[in-house]
């Protein structure tokens, strides 16, 4: 994969879960404060823990950080999966994001 290429996949993921925070505080379902800084995206929740998601340029990788532990993405066979077999981000941060926030939350690209 090529640089460019990596960047265009994963600005797309970086806009899907800024879109669907802002739906899930438009519904009222549970608020999310979402933060952009260039390449991050810090969710912090009601109780104020947090889910932190970056790029890693060099690598052509997407990291996460919630409560639970640190997932580092790669983009494999048309989705970002896990490089240790744990599933799929966007489960993953579903997952996650609903644990913090209390409520069951759905995030897809």
């Amino acid at each position: 994969m090529t640089d460019p290429d990596f960047m265009d996949l994963a600005e797309s993921l970086l806009r899907s879960v800024e879109t669907v925070c802002d739906v899930i505080n438009d519904e009222g379902t549970a608020d999310i404060d979402n933060q952009r800084v260039g390449a991050m995206v810090t969710l912090v929740f009601a109780n104020r823990s947090q889910i932190i998601i970056n790029l890693q340029k060099p690598l052509h990788e997407v990291w996460m950080a919630s409560r639970s532990g640190g997932y580092h993405f790669c983009w494999r066979e048309g989705r970002w999966q896990d490089t240790k077999g744990q599933g799929d981000f966007f489960a993953l941060l579903a997952s996650d994001a609903s644990a913090q926030a209390g409520v069951n939350l759905q995030f897809a690209p």
